[in-house]
């Protein structure tokens, strides 16, 4: 009973632990991995499996993924393949690595009786950059067999995330995944490489972060039965393996307890029981000149391998001067004396290793065999590891159909460049050859600029509004004549994409009137999504839409009059070609994360207010607006998707603006928030460096702002570049957090990116830094601050502190600013 309530005690603890599993959780087991996760995917509580513990897989999965059970549990006696996550979209597991080294990753797949056929299921999975699993399916697997497979990974301290990228219109999943830090020492950083033609050198950088080994086979010889270490390895029997003729004679022995010489090695680089078994040739005259015993692995062609061969000499019953020949590929032979390697007699293990190059066949074949003319006839080994090295076989996402064209996007997402990357060039080039237009208003947004859609859409003859249109917000053709008079010339402020823009005074406010002309390409789409929009919400860090007119086949649309114009003009000046920016700006540092902070609020009203969820769509510094106050204020809604966002809802019609456009979006053509999110990162590009998006240069790098930024933070030199009026007037603490929100903001794949909501979060604390000189570690505290109306959802973007209370969501009013103050 006793027992009972200890096991009790020990879960009721474990559900009240933190998520990170520690060495506490390993009591039973020798080794005690300080830096470790266990997740069984798709479970609501804990499941122990052995020695260890796996928890629930919320708060570790990014995206969307959905949980199917096992209709059939009695198929599976373990615990771990009763759930599974499934994925239809790219989605990825990130876990918090506290100490650099090489990591064990395994991943569990079973393909079990549920509402979704798991076998015709078909991914990739890859980790920063590297494929671990390209193409993969179930097509030969037995309902009854699980597949693990595992990695050998060296992981630096910081973020490590397994990406899950499903094949075209296919799925991925998984059952269960382990990462946990391996022994020190575990994996060379060089070993003897062994090509084809059987030459040597060294192979370096095998423990390298640019590394991973994926394990192919692991052998006990001689061994009966599949087993696992203490670091939980599977070994198997090598029967399955052999491939000596039978006129080649062999036995299969086990010996007692080896001694491990602990300078040399220990129980975690193989367990006792592979030293403990071995297969040896007999001590007898053969007629054979030189028998052998062989091994043959099947390995990918064409790749590396690393083999590590496993000795101990279990098999001499007395000490004696014993040597033997190692062969691996019938080209290298080495010969293997184990009282030269080990510092004492008997069964003391050892271990060599290896980089092979597959023989071309797609095998890798080791052997063992006498030495010729030798009275020593003994030759043994115990076991055998192969693992292939997974070199810079790159992120391998699912091919996006395009039309009758497919394209991988692993080709241009995560480096932002490639094919976009061109495009972004021939462009900027080609925008030389372009009639001088103006951007540049004052009070107004406007459509134009590099937009990249045609907008060809017109009103014809027969065409009307949209009957869900408020009509309360009609104003008569004679009325905006009157405030414009009638459309006067020394009113005009401005020209864009939909056409003129006129200052004006509507029943006592000052107003903006953009009137359409058909000449500028834009249509009745842009004009109705405007007021559909516009007519829903109402909040102070977005543009109001005054009224709308729609008679006499025009299309013209009423703005509360912004005295500041767009944010851009305060940054600096531009020609219509791009070429060079001068910065203008008087703002102060303070001012610009005013500035951001305010449209950041805007935008995420947008993404999760009252009306259902709204993406922008052409976020960017000439479509921020700021007031007689500087106060900025979100404009330009023609190019606006209303409604939540539909993940099956891809738009063939790309439209945005060049140099803010997402990526993932080009590529995919999946229009999300994280959409708005990328446009938002340039944006801040832009205010911290007074700079377009897009310049023609002929560095090659300075061309597009995000990757030029980004070029100069991942050299940590951000503050060469900033705008020349900031230089000394920006302290490094609230630079530092204005970089990271940026560089967050600008990854290339959207799951990776934080919401507006935490982009507000991370502003103001940039802001606060700037304002008090607070330094960031009291910040990190969450005794220290608190945060009124913002909820987190998803806060590790950063590794800032979280509050979960503070759940009060932002609403359409002033109440829902954020502040961070002192407790």
């Amino acid at each position: 009973m006793e027992v009972l309530s200890s096991h009790k005690l020990l879960f009721r603890l474990c559900l009240l632990l933190p998520l990170r599993i520690t060495s506490l959780l390993l009591l039973s087991s020798a080794y005690s991995p300080p830096d470790n996760y266990f997740i069984n995917c798709g479970a609501h509580s804990n499941t122990t499996v052995d020695t260890r513990v796996f928890v629930a897989d919320r708060g570790f999965l990014v995206g969307k993924g959905e949980t199917v059970k096992n209709s059939n549990s009695s198929a599976s006696s373990s615990p771990l393949y009763q759930t599974a996550k499934i994925f239809k979209h790219p989605s990825l597991y990130r876990f918090d690595i506290n100490q650099d080294g090489t990591y064990i990753v395994r991943l569990h797949f079973f393909v079990f009786l549920s509402h979704t056929d798991l076998s015709v299921a078909r991914f990739n999975v890859s980790v920063f950059g590297l494929s671990l699993l390209t193409n993969y399916s179930f097509r030969n697997v037995t309902i009854s067999s699980p597949k693990i497979e595992e990695f050998l990974v060296t992981i630096l301290k910081g973020e490590f995330k397994i990406y899950f990228m499903p094949y075209e219109t296919s799925t991925a999943f998984v059952n269960a995944i382990e990462v946990f830090l391996g022994p020190e020492s575990f994996i060379p950083d060089k070993a003897l490489h062994i090509t084809s033609q059987g030459a040597k050198r060294n192979y370096s950088g095998l423990s390298s972060n640019s590394k991973v080994l994926h394990k192919v086979h692991r052998i006990d010889v001689g061994g009966s039965t599949s087993k696992l270490d203490e670091l939980w390895r599977n070994w198997d029997p090598d029967d399955d393996y052999l491939q000596s003729p039978e006129s080649e004679t062999y036995d299969q022995y086990k010996g007692g307890t080896p001694y491990y010489e602990p300078e040399r090695i220990n129980e975690y680089i193989a367990p006792a029981f592979v030293y403990q078994t071995a297969r040896q040739f007999k001590d007898s005259n053969s007629n054979s000149s030189l028998p052998k015993i062989t091994w043959s692995f099947r390995v990918n062609k064409n790749s590396n391998n690393f083999l590590r061969v496993h000795f101990s000499d279990v098999v001499s019953p007395t000490p004696n001067d014993l040597w033997f020949n190692l062969y691996i590929n019938r080209n290298f032979s080495k010969e293997i004396n184990p009282y030269s390697i080990a510092e004492r007699m008997g069964a003391v293990p050892f271990y060599i290793d290896f980089v092979v190059d597959s023989d071309g066949l797609g095998f890798v074949n080791a052997s063992i065999s006498r030495v010729e003319d030798s009275r020593i006839h003994n030759a043994f080994l115990n076991g055998l590891e192969i693992l292939e090295v997974v070199n810079e076989s790159g992120f391998s996402p699912p091919e996006i159909e395009l039309g009758k064209k497919k394209l991988s996007p692993a080709k241009i997402v995560p480096a932002c460049s490639g094919a976009f990357f061109i495009l972004v060039i021939l462009v900027a080039l080609g925008l030389k050859f372009r009639k001088p237009g103006h951007d540049k208003i004052l009070g107004v947004p406007l459509y134009g600029g590099f937009s990249s859609d045609s907008r060809s859409t017109q009103r014809g003859r027969n065409a009307c509004l949209a009957p869900s249109l408020n009509l309360s917000l009609r104003v008569p053709f004679s009325e905006i004549k009157r405030a414009t008079k009638n459309f006067n010339e020394k009113l005009l402020i401005g020209e864009g994409g939909f056409g003129k823009v006129y200052k004006g005074t509507l029943n006592g406010r000052k107003v903006a009137v953009k009137r359409s002309d058909p000449r500028h390409g834009q249509g009745l789409e842009e004009f109705q999504t405007e007021i559909t929009v516009l007519s829903h919400i109402r909040y102070r860090h977005l543009v109001s839409l005054v009224g709308y007119c729609d008679e006499r086949r025009e299309m013209i649309l009423v703005y509360e009059f912004m005295e500041k114009g767009t944010l851009r003009d305060h940054l600096y000046h531009s020609d219509d070609n791009y070429e060079r920016s001068t910065s203008v700006s008087e703002l102060s540092w303070e001012q610009r994360l005013e500035i951001c902070i305010a449209a950041a609020k805007g935008l995420h009203y947008l993404h999760t207010g009252p009306a259902g969820g709204i993406i922008h769509r052409d976020v960017k510094s000439t479509n921020i607006l700021l007031d007689e106050n500087y106060v900025a204020k979100v404009a330009d809604f023609g190019l606006s998707k209303s409604g939540l966002p539909d993940p099956d809802n891809i738009t063939m019609g790309v439209k945005g603006s060049f140099g803010y456009l997402d990526p993932e979006y080009l590529t995919t053509l999946q229009l999300t928030e994280k959409s708005d999110v990328y446009s938002f990162g340039v944006v801040l590009l832009e205010v911290l460096c007074a700079r377009p998006a897009i310049i023609q240069s002929s560095q090659l790098d300075e061309v597009n702002l995000a990757e030029w930024g980004m070029l100069w933070r991942k050299r940590g030199q951000l503050e060469k570049i900033i705008d020349p009026v900031l230089v000394g007037n920006i302290k490094p603490s609230s630079l530092r957090i204005f970089g990271d929100t940026a560089e967050k903001c600008l990854k290339a794949f959207s799951i990776e990116r934080p919401t507006m909501q935490d982009v507000l979060y991370y502003l103001s604390y940039a802001l606060r830094l700037q304002e008090t000189g607070m330094p960031r570690e009291p910040f990190e505290d969450s005794t220290t601050t608190t945060i009124t109306s913002l909820e987190l959802q998803f806060p590790v973007v950063l590794n800032f502190p979280v509050h979960e209370d503070d759940d009060a969501p932002i609403v359409g009013d002033d109440s829902s600013d954020i502040e961070v103050s002192e407790v």
